[in-house]
């Protein structure tokens, strides 16, 4: 018997459900009150910024000015709140309690924890069902921290839920190693990001510790063993990367606008000359055992099997989005990195390593399932190149075209750091692919593709490159992080 449609003339009037209070879904609520919408947004941690707090020790790249939206801070500024410096690089920890925090309170009332979405559907009909489903409301299912659920309608529905609680697997393929889930359990596998030098030193120190992945949280990691080191001299460093070299990994340096990842490089660089850090490339993990003693990590390289003991193991591999709880959605998703169809291919790493991006809003990220947007990191899928000010441009974009401000919606501008050359996010890859041209070959093309470039880019970025967004073109940097 087919389901029994619920559309009602009041739709409208429902809230539009945000889905994470990190970043930026208290950023698209921040819009949607702006726009005299109603956001209720949807939290499952105990907190604003749950996924943040686990890596508060780590200091952004980016400062302040990059990291608050303008929506946000004019709410805020109602609060009598006090803007940081805008130059300064605020740790995780301080960006929710600076920011995020004040902005939850600003917001009461509109935010609820504990509230874990486990699907998203249109009130009384699934996915194949398509008679009045545009004026159908959204049911969210929300199960709460005690284990009941129950179903929220909203006129529209924004995920913004992030990709933390979702990291990639450390074998081969996308699949997980044989051993890898033991690993886990056993304790030899950590999270990501660990509090090296903070909460979780004890557990590093007199370790032979292996980090594995290619981008900014590999770097961050083994900057922090690399500091452990030097007062704990019996702490070892090992680092696994799947491709040839980790050049790549050291970024701009000082071609780098934010100045703080060119650092990180540099440092990393020199960590590794030194012999601080011992370099396994070509290194891909076939699978685990692990002991008492400790844990056996098996690769394939160019020279063989090769077996590698060591105490721990930091993955740093990055994340991929948890689509599983919008299987009754009508989306339109990219094959390959799991993005929003026409955001994928700008977003792909192996034809954009790095994140030479156009400004994009609500146009782009749309879904045949009407009202229903992914934003943020997981609008990225598994692409490595997500910055905090896209999301808001993001979210700023969907706000105007669901309060009916079309020419706002389509009026996309971003502009981001320089990044030298090619890098990674906080959140890490495996290895870093070449860009290939429109042949699908290997080619050397710098960090820009001739895509968005009006003429060829002679310093790797250097300056701002124009794009054409509806008929008026604009400038967008490039950035990875």
């Amino acid at each position: 018997m087919p389901e029994t449609t619920t559309a009602t003339a009041d739709t409208a009037a429902l809230p539009v459900v945000v889905i994470g209070a990190g970043p930026v879904g208290l950023a698209a609520a921040a819009h949607l009150t702006e726009r005299g919408l109603t956001p209720l947004v949807l939290e499952a941690g105990s907190q604003v910024g749950t996924a943040i707090r686990d890596w508060g020790h780590t200091r952004l790249f980016s400062p302040w000015r990059y990291n608050i939206d303008a929506a946000a801070a004019r709410l805020l500024e109602t609060q009598g709140w006090s803007e940081p410096d805008p130059e300064a690089l605020p740790t995780g920890a301080e960006l929710v309690e600076q920011y995020l925090q004040p902005l939850a309170t600003a917001l009461a009332g509109r935010i609820r924890t504990g509230a874990r979405v486990v699907a998203v559907s249109r009130a009384g009909m699934d996915k194949t069902r398509t008679g009045n489903r545009e004026t159908t409301p959204f049911l969210v299912r929300v199960q709460r921290t005690d284990g009941t659920c129950a179903d929220i309608r909203a006129s529209a529905v924004i995920d913004a839920s992030g990709t933390w609680a979702t990291p990639n697997p450390l074998g081969q393929a996308g699949l997980p190693a044989p051993g890898e889930a033991e690993a886990v359990t056993a304790g030899r596998i950590t999270a990501p990001l660990p509090d090296v030098t903070g909460r979780d030193r004890d557990r590093f120190t007199g370790r032979h510790v292996l980090v594995v992945g290619a981008g900014h949280s590999a770097a961050n990691t083994l900057l922090e063993l690399g500091a452990l080191a030097e007062t704990e001299p019996g702490t070892r460093i090992s680092w696994a990367v799947r491709s040839a070299d980790v050049s790549r990994v050291y970024g701009g340096e000082d071609r780098d606008e934010l100045a703080a990842r060119g650092a990180l490089g540099t440092r990393l660089r020199r960590l590794v000359e030194s012999g601080v850090i011992e370099v396994h490339t070509s290194f891909t993990i076939t699978g685990f055992t692990s002991t008492a003693e400790g844990l056996s990590v098996r690769a394939t390289t160019p020279t063989g099997e090769q077996q590698l003991e060591v105490d721990l193991l930091v993955p740093a591999t990055g994340f991929r989005p948890d689509l599983a709880m919008l299987a009754e959605l009508r989306l339109e998703m990219d094959p390959a990195v799991d993005a929003p169809r026409r955001l994928g291919p700008l977003i792909d790493p192996e034809f954009h390593s790095c994140g030479s991006v156009a400004p994009h809003g609500e146009t782009m990220l749309a879904h045949p399932e009407t009202g229903f947007y992914i934003v943020g990191m997981k609008s990225y899928g598994r692409a490595p190149t997500f910055l905090m000010a896209t999301g808001y441009e993001q979210v700023r974009s969907i706000a105007a075209a669901l309060a009916g401000d079309r020419a706002a919606a389509d009026d996309v501008r971003l502009v981001l750091p320089e990044t030298g050359v090619c890098s990674t996010d906080l959140g890490g890859s495996w290895d870093l692919p070449a860009p290939k041209s429109a042949d699908n070959s290997t080619a050397d093309q710098g960090c820009c593709p001739p895509a968005v470039a009006a003429e060829p880019a002679d310093a790797c970025c250097s300056g701002p490159q124009p794009v054409t967004i509806g008929a008026a073109p604009v400038s967008v940097h490039s950035s990875c992080c």
